[in-house]
C-alpha cells in the first residue's frame, strides 16, 4: 500500500538534503517533485496543486530550528498536511438506535459483502453488539450465498427472502424481524452494478428512504484510483452517505482515493479494509496513515492489533511455563495462531518504523508459517511436550510426514531451543544486556 508514493515522496525530500535553510528557490524543485509524487499515485491535479501550494505557503513561514534540518521541517509539514487531506482525524460510526440500523451501498466487486461481514464481526466483538446481516442484493444468488456462509463463520444470522425480488421490503422485514429476536444491529448489504445507472441509483435512494439508517456507509474498491473517487461523488450527490470505507488497500493500489476521496465528498473515511479475513478491518486514522505514506510505521495500530489478541490468563500462564522452563511446541504453534488473527504478515511488518521500504521488495507469503505448523502437527503430543524426546529417528518420521527435508526440521527444533532461551532469559532478570549478549554469541 502506497509503496510508490513513499519512494518518491522519499527522494523528493533529499532535494531539501544539505541545505542550511528552506527558501523559495530550493523548496521549489521538491514541491514540484512532491505534486508529480501525487499525480503518479492517481490524486487529482486540482488537489495535488492545492496541497503543494499549502505546503510552500507554510514551509516559507517556518523558522526552521538549528537542531531540525530542512528536510526534517519538511517532511512534519508534509505529514501534517497528508493527515488534514485524508480528514484530520478518525471519525466514529453512529450506533444510536434500537437497533442501529447500517446501509451499505456501492459498485459491484468493491468488497461490500465481505465488508458487511467484517463490520458485524468488528462490532459485535469490540462493541458487544447482536447483529443481523440482511442480503438485499436480488440479482445475484452468489451474493445472498456468500453473505450467508460470512454469517456462519463469525456466527452471525443472515437474514434471506430467496423467493423476493423487492430489496426494500426485504430490508424492512428484516429491521422487524430483529426488533422481534433481540438483535440491537442490522447491516444491510444493498446490490452494485458494474457501473453506475438509474435503476440502480433509485433503488438504494428507495431502500434508504424506506429504513431511515443510522449510517449509510459507502465501498469504494481503493484499487480503481480517481474512478473510485468520480463514483463517490456521483452517489453522494443521490444518498448523501455518512462515510467511506476504502477495500483491497492490501492490493496494488497507488494510493490516490485516500489521500483525494474526502476533498472532494467532505466525507470522512471511516474504515479500511485488507484482504479476506474477517478480523481484516481498521478504523481510518489520518495522521497513522500519513506516518505510513512516509515510511514512519504505525506503532500504535500495530499494538492495538497485538492487544486484541492478548489473553491475560493465557499470557499469565505461559509466563509460569517460561519460568519453569516448560516452554513447548504446544505454546509455539500457540503464538503463531495469536500472530497470524493479527493480520496480513507484510502489512504487520510495514507498521515497524523503517520496515516499509524494505518490505517493499520481499515477498511474504501470508502461508510462511505452513510448513512450521505442518511439522509441529506431525509431532506426538509427547514429542510436542516434550521436545527434548526429539532423536534422530523421530525426527525424519516427521520429516516424512510433514512432507520436509530432515535439514527444515532440524532447523526449526534449533530455532525452538534458541527462542526457549532467550524467553527464559528475559523471565530471568537478564533483560537485554543479556539477550543482546545471547544474540552476540549465536553469529
Amino acid at each position: 500500500m502506497f509503496e510508490n508514493l513513499s519512494e518518491r515522496l522519499e527522494k523528493s525530500f533529499k532535494i531539501l538534503k544539505g541545505q542550511g535553510h528552506i527558501s523559495e528557490i530550493n523548496i521549489a524543485e521538491t514541491l514540484k517533485d512532491v505534486r508529480r509524487a501525487l499525480l503518479d499515485a492517481d490524486v487529482n491535479y486540482k488537489i495535488a496543486k492545492t496541497f503543494t501550494d499549502t505546503v510552500k505557503e507554510k514551509s516559507l513561514g517556518q523558522d526552521v530550528l538549528n537542531a531540525v534540518k530542512p528536510s526534517q521541517m519538511m517532511i512534519k509539514i508534509v505529514h501534517d498536511e497528508l493527515a488534514e487531506l485524508m480528514g484530520g482525524q478518525s471519525t466514529d460510526l453512529n450506533l444510536k438506535g434500537n437497533p442501529t440500523i447500517i446501509l451499505i451501498a456501492g459498485l459491484q466487486g468493491s468488497g461490500k459483502t465481505t465488508f458487511s461481514g467484517k463490520l458485524a464481526n468488528y462490532l459485535k466483538s469490540k462493541k458487544q453488539k447482536h447483529p443481523l446481516l440482511v442480503a438485499c442484493d436480488v440479482y445475484r444468488p452468489a451474493a445472498i450465498e456468500q453473505l450467508r456462509i460470512l454469517g456462519e463463520q463469525i456466527n452471525v444470522p443472515v437474514y434471506t427472502e430467496i423467493d423476493s425480488k423487492d430489496p426494500v421490503k426485504i430490508a424492512k422485514n428484516a429491521i422487524k424481524q430483529a426488533k422481534k429476536d433481540g438483535q440491537n444491529l442490522v447491516i444491510v448489504d444493498t446490490a452494485g452494478r458494474l457501473a453506475i445507472d438509474e435503476e440502480m441509483m433509485n433503488e438504494i435512494a428507495a431502500i434508504n428512504k424506506e429504513i431511515e439508517p443510522h449510517e449509510t456507509l459507502f465501498v469504494v474498491d481503493s484499487m480503481t484510483g480517481q474512478d473510485a473517487v468520480n463514483t463517490a461523488k456521483e452517489f453522494n450527490d443521490r444518498l448523501d452517505f455518512d462515510g467511506v470505507v476504502l477495500t483491497k488497500l492490501d492490493g496494488d493500489t497507488r494510493g490516490g482515493a485516500a489521500l483525494s476521496i474526502r476533498s472532494v465528498v467532505n466525507k470522512p473515511i471511516k474504515f479500511i479494509g485488507s484482504g479476506e479475513k474477517m478480523e481484516a478491518i481498521d478504523v481510518f486514522h489520518p495522521e497513522r496513515m500519513a506516518d505510513r505514506i512516509l515510511g514512519m510505521g504505525d506503532v500504535v495500530s500495530l499494538v492495538e492489533r497485538a492487544q486484541e489478541q492478548y489473553d491475560q490468563e493465557a499470557a499469565r500462564k505461559l509466563s509460569k511455563k517460561i519460568a519453569k522452563n516448560q516452554f513447548d511446541f504446544n505454546d509455539f504453534v500457540a503464538q503463531i495462531a495469536q500472530i497470524k488473527k493479527m493480520g496480513n504478515l507484510k502489512d504487520l511488518a510495514g507498521m515497524i518504523p523503517g520496515m516499509g521500504k524494505l518490505m517493499n521488495k520481499v515477498d511474504v507469503d501470508d502461508d510462511a508459517f505452513k510448513g512450521i505448523e505442518a511439522i509441529i502437527q506431525s509431532m506426538t503430543p509427547e514429542e510436542r511436550e516434550n521436545p527434548q524426546v526429539l532423536n534422530g529417528s523421530r525426527r525424519k518420521r516427521i520429516a516424512n510426514g510433514s512432507g520436509n527435508d530432515i535439514q527444515e526440521v532440524n532447523r526449526l527444533i534449533k530455532q525452538f531451543d534458541e527462542t526457549k532461551k532467550m524467553m527464559k532469559m528475559m523471565k530471568d532478570g537478564k533483560g537485554m544486556a543479556g539477550l543482546m549478549s545471547k544474540m552476540q554469541g549465536m553469529r
